[in-house]
């Protein structure tokens, strides 16, 4: 029996757990209650289990009967603090909680490939770890775990890693999708606090206004990326929070706003940063102000290798034919923190459609949305892609 035909046979226990988990999601690190369901689910399997330290992570190695190097899968586990709309069959028991990002499908996949590949372990030509991550919304669970030690959990660094994400919408139910090269953006935060002094509206030549520098630096950032950046290696930067003053006529003594830069490669990355800083300081420098720019890191852009990309694809139209894969015209404009994993192991990132059927995918709500709706039966086509990729990249390995 295939690995597909095999995760088809164990569909009515992936809904079960997806379902589960989807009833209870958890934010941010500290997932307990998901940790246990990820044991319970992976209990009685031969695998060495390791949990996290400072998250609540789980790290599952199995050991090939086969010698060989080892490979790398990864799921993220975590929720957001969303509150659920719509109609679907299951729906969060939790208020203001809800996994609108379809991470409850990935770690059903990635438990529904560690079941698959312990009852062909005599056939697996080395390891593979299994890492379940929280904090995958914005708190670096990747890079904490990588800190933690999960690259080398089976005594050597792997030589390949690979993760699925589901997507609500865009892409038909059941198409695979990556790309060679950056396939996610590098995503920052630009904090700007323009320093004045306070008056009275009447008489602005009395004041030091920050208000209008301000929005000086709003429109002067959009220009920068439009005039100073390659339109084919693009920059993105929206200003979504702008707060200044009381009342209309008094000048406040600040104004503060933040945007989003989104990048996609790792040069313009750090230039944009600089370029963006440099910017704000000398717009505020001719209007006789102060100020403070400063940055909340994000992750880095998700860069796809080639070679596994390839790989990937190659895969995916053996295993499930040739209209089931599609290449990635252009990055996705959001950010993923298995980009740290990608720094380090040659990897690739997959997405899979899993609109509903009954929707249009052109139509439907988007990864995020409080009416976002994924479909219980691409779980056994991820989690027999991620056994295929495993099993599959050993052997090539092991020539």
């Amino acid at each position: 029996m295939s690995l597909r035909e095999s995760a088809t046979d164990m569909h009515d226990e992936l809904v079960r757990l997806r379902h589960a988990l989807h009833r209870e999601p958890e934010l941010g690190l500290d997932l307990p209650r998901t940790q246990e369901k990820v044991l319970a689910a992976l209990d009685g399997l031969p695998l060495e289990v390791r949990l996290g330290q400072g998250l609540s992570s789980v790290t599952a190695v199995l050991r090939g009967d086969l010698p060989g190097p080892t490979v790398l899968l990864r799921g993220d586990m975590d929720a957001l603090p969303v509150s659920e709309r719509g109609d679907a069959e299951t729906v969060s028991r939790l208020d203001g909680r809800m996994h609108a990002c379809g991470h409850d499908l990935h770690t059903t996949m990635l438990a529904g490939a560690a079941h698959l590949l312990s009852a062909r372990r005599d056939r697996l030509a080395g390891n593979v770890i299994f890492m379940f991550q929280p904090g995958e919304e914005g708190h670096r669970g990747a890079k904490i775990m990588i800190d933690e030690g999960v690259l080398d959990a089976a005594g050597e660094p792997p030589v390949a890693a690979y993760a699925l994400h589901v997507i609500s919408s865009v892409l038909p139910n059941g198409l695979f999708l990556t790309r060679t090269g950056t396939i996610m953006a590098a995503a920052d935060k630009l904090i700007v606090t323009v320093r004045g002094a306070g008056g009275h509206g009447s008489a602005p030549h009395l004041a030091k206004d920050p208000i209008p520098a301000a929005c000086e630096m709003v429109l002067a950032l959009q220009s920068m990326v439009t005039r100073g950046f390659d339109v084919f290696d693009p920059v993105v930067v929206t200003v979504g929070a702008f707060h200044a003053g009381t009342v209309g006529n008094v000048i406040p003594e600040e104004a503060r706003f933040e945007a989003t830069i989104r990048s996609f490669s790792a040069a313009t990355h750090e230039r944009v940063l600089e370029r963006s800083v440099a910017l704000v300081e000398g717009i505020a420098a001719a209007h006789g102000l102060e100020v403070d720019a400063c940055f909340d890191m994000g992750y880095p852009v998700t860069v796809n290798d080639g070679t596994e990309a390839e790989f990937v694809g190659d895969t995916v139209r053996e295993v499930y034919g040739e209209g089931r894969f599609t290449r990635a015209p252009q990055p996705f404009t959001g950010a993923e923190d298995f980009s740290y994993v990608c720094d380090r192991v040659p990897s690739a990132f997959v997405v899979l459609g899993a609109c509903p059927p009954d929707l249009d995918p052109r139509k439907a709500a988007y990864n995020h949305s409080p009416q976002a709706r994924f479909d219980d039966a691409v779980l056994a086509d991820g989690a027999a892609l991620y056994a295929e990729l495993a099993a599959r990249r050993l052997d090539l390995a092991a020539g």
